[in-house]
């Protein structure tokens, strides 16, 4: 985007909100009025949002008249409210200018779904949490009814939920219902986190103006300040000539959940920088890039990129979040002072921070102060970024030699899931192919959000044209959500799930109890579960079972298979206490430093 474009853009965002705010004061009466549940639904549909998810309840069943008779809005509907709130989760990360939806009922509805409304906050996904309501009068009253605490609290709820959104809207009257609504939303698809609105039951169909709807609401990043800009531009340019053009660039998470790859990829482009990403960073940047030089994650690095990165004079650090398992438990050797750090809301250039300078609007006259140094960073060198099975004669399925071969079976536009454990580190090493999106929860890591996920992101990549949907997930996290397969299944979806059997929860094994009862699971028949959760039997669907790499050589090479022409399980038998390099390394730091910690604690404690 030029910088006259994006000046204009800026320019029709603010008067839009100018707009808004104007309608604050004086509604415009004559565009006729709107039931609040409609208007909302309205508000979602503008916004680019086609499913929702949710469980039915009493105090929801009003709206859900309305999200059942909405056009273009479709109600997904699922097993219960934790796996709805991974779907919309998953949704959202797939259709990344929309935001995604769940629909709840009061306090027992909504206390089981918090769980993922927290993880969609702590990694930055956009999610509107509905909540239905008692009526505005039983509030009032504080009547005790059915899933409340029993005590008159009817805030209770909702002073949960402001630790894991950013904004809270408890409509309370038609006076501002529109403008409450409007408040969270934008909240919302600006600051990418979730958000929480409580509809009471009467308030669903009484009448508002409709007047706001002619006035879009949009993602819309502050400009930055130009005098200020100026000066960080100056220092970053300084920083790049004093390093001798020794720059790489790292990119991360913040990338992906603030909408930048667009910039960053016309920076990398114009200037030449190597570049490699923190494991939620991945895909970030085209892994087939040229100058893509693979996944940096502290000491676990593979040798040759932690010696590149590390070595390097200067390093442009693009939307970094820096988690224990994204820093390899915190081992980054990269000292501040060649440290520039790019993030949505600031910037850091060695020791000194410049609030309100975001990268959104600072990349690209970095991109045009920078370009010049293209011809010394293409003299830098960048390991070939590729993975090849080993040469292992053994029958056996095994970590080093299965995600290597899963590698060739990816194509353009696939949406590949990975699950907390063994699938999250093992995918890092394996480059993805263009347009290609993967989705993990490497922070927040709570085991089976990936199959709730799944859902989400199946529904949003069939509406957006992309490719297949591609889920890997351990024997012991599919058995926490395992019932979202069914609504996959009745949504006509058709994922490929490669399940990983490898007796029980492997990444707690290596962390703490290898040879622990408490990390093992029962062995179900995996390959009935299809059947077993089949909407009637009606749809087809496939089942498989593989236990050397022959036979999973030949699956993966079947046409039929690789079509994905129906929802497919694959129960992938694998050794109970195989891992990915990166894990067993990962999970030894990490349980060292439960120990260190439980020792430090009792030494206090005494």
């Amino acid at each position: 985007m030029s910088a006259s474009t994006e000046d204009a853009t800026h320019l029709q965002a603010e008067v839009d909100r100018l707009r808004l705010q104007f309608k604050n004061l004086k509604a415009d009466r004559d565009m006729g009025h709107i039931s609040i549940g409609n208007y909302l639904l309205t508000r979602l549909e503008q916004l680019g949002v086609k499913s929702m998810f949710g469980v039915p309840g009493d105090f929801n069943l009003g709206f859900l008249d309305l999200v059942e008779d909405f056009p273009t809005i479709d109600w997904v509907g699922n097993c219960n409210e934790l796996n709805a709130a991974y779907a919309a989760d998953g949704y959202a990360r797939v259709n990344q200018q929309s935001l995604g939806v769940v629909l709840t009922t009061f306090g027992v509805g909504e206390l089981s779904a918090i769980n993922g409304v927290a993880g969609a906050f702590s990694e930055m996904v956009p999610v509107l949490h509905i909540v239905g309501a008692p009526s505005t009068g039983q509030q009032k009253a504080k009547a005790m009814l059915h899933h409340t605490l029993g005590d008159g609290r009817y805030l209770a709820y909702t002073r949960a939920s402001e630790q894991f959104t950013v904004a809270q809207a408890a409509l309370g009257n038609t006076d501002a219902a529109a403008l409450e609504i409007d408040r969270v939303l934008l909240e919302c698809i600006t600051k990418a986190r979730p958000v929480y609105l409580t509809l009471p039951a009467d308030l669903v169909h009484s009448e508002i103006p409709a007047d706001r709807l002619s006035i879009p609401l949009t993602r819309n990043y502050p400009l930055n300040d130009p005098s200020v800009e100026e000066y960080v531009l100056d220092l970053i340019v300084k920083q790049v000539q004093a390093a001798d053009a020794d720059v790489i660039v790292l990119v991360d998470a913040c990338t992906i959940r603030h909408d930048v790859r667009k910039e960053l990829n016309e920076f990398i482009r114009r200037t030449g920088f190597p570049v490699y990403a923190a494991p939620m960073g991945k895909t970030a940047v085209d892994e087939n890039y040229p100058r893509f030089g693979g996944i940096y994650i502290g000491s676990i690095s593979h040798p040759e990129v932690k010696e590149k990165v590390e070595s390097a004079k200067m390093i442009l650090s693009v939307g970094a979040l820096k988690s224990d398992f994204n820093t390899g438990n915190f081992s980054y050797n990269i000292p501040p002072t060649k440290t520039v750090e790019l993030h949505s809301d600031h910037t850091h250039v060695q020791y000194a921070q410049f609030p309100g300078i975001g990268m959104k609007r600072l990349f690209p006259k970095l991109t045009d102060r920078l370009e010049p140094f293209k011809q010394a960073a293409l003299k830098l060198d960048v390991p070939p970024f590729s993975a090849v099975p080993p040469d292992d004669p053994t029958p056996i399925i095994n970590h080093a030699w299965l995600w290597p071969t899963v590698g060739s079976f990816f194509r353009p536009k696939d949406v590949i899931v990975t699950e907390t454990g063994t699938a999250n580190f093992g995918i890092l090493d394996i480059p993805l192919p263009e347009k290609s999106i993967i989705l993990n929860q490497i922070l927040w890591g709570s085991i089976g959000w990936s199959v709730g996920s799944t859902l989400g992101a199946a529904l949003a990549a069939r509406e957006s044209g992309l490719g297949r949907t591609i889920l890997f997930v351990g024997d012991g996290s599919l058995q926490l959500t395992v019932q979202e397969l069914s609504v996959m299944i009745r949504k006509g979806l058709k994922p490929i799930v490669f399940v990983l059997n490898n007796s029980g929860y492997t990444i707690e094994k290596y962390i703490h109890g290898k040879h622990r009862h408490y990390n093992n699971i029962a062995d179900w028949t995996w390959t009935s579960l299809l059947t077993t959760l089949n909407d009637g039997g009606r749809v087809p669907t496939k089942s498989y079972k593989v236990s050397t790499k022959q036979e999973f050589s030949q699956l993966l090479q079947d046409e039929k298979f690789a079509r994905a022409d129906c929802m497919q399980l694959v129960e992938i038998i694998m050794p109970a206490l195989d891992a990915p390099r990166a894990l067993e390394v990962q999970a030894e730091m990490s349980g060292k430093s439960n120990v260190f910690s439980a020792a430090a604690a009792a030494g206090v404690a005494q």
